[in-house]
């Protein structure tokens, strides 16, 4: 089935930031995810979960292991299971992204 950013379910985050559930699967998860300029989620790791971040628009700064990873639109970073990790918008923009997980996050998320 055809799926979009304008037919998928929506949901927010951290008050500002939203998510598009583009595949909403047990074994994958993809979400289409936009995060006004200056924002940042919790830093937390993943027991089973590995993800990919791919940047659509805007600039992100993920922190990976305590790494910082700095990414630009159409550059991307993988974050292995039980790896602390924390996105933040750090353009002048919003920033759009694409979060691919396997499997789902769905509870398996536990702030670092």
């Amino acid at each position: 089935m055809k799926v979009s950013k304008h037919s998928a379910e929506h949901y927010v985050w951290g008050e500002v930031c939203d998510g598009w559930h583009l595949v909403k699967g047990d074994q994958l998860s993809v979400i289409y995810e936009r995060m006004p300029a200056g924002t940042s989620e919790i830093r937390h790791y993943h027991e089973q979960a590995q993800q990919f971040f791919f940047v659509l628009s805007g600039a992100l700064a993920i922190e990976v292991g305590g790494d910082v990873v700095a990414l630009e639109p159409q550059e991307g970073v993988e974050v292995p299971p039980l790896t602390p990790h924390q996105v933040r918008n750090v353009s002048g923009e919003a920033a759009e992204f694409l979060v691919v997980s396997s499997p789902t996050t769905r509870g398996d998320r536990h702030n670092a």
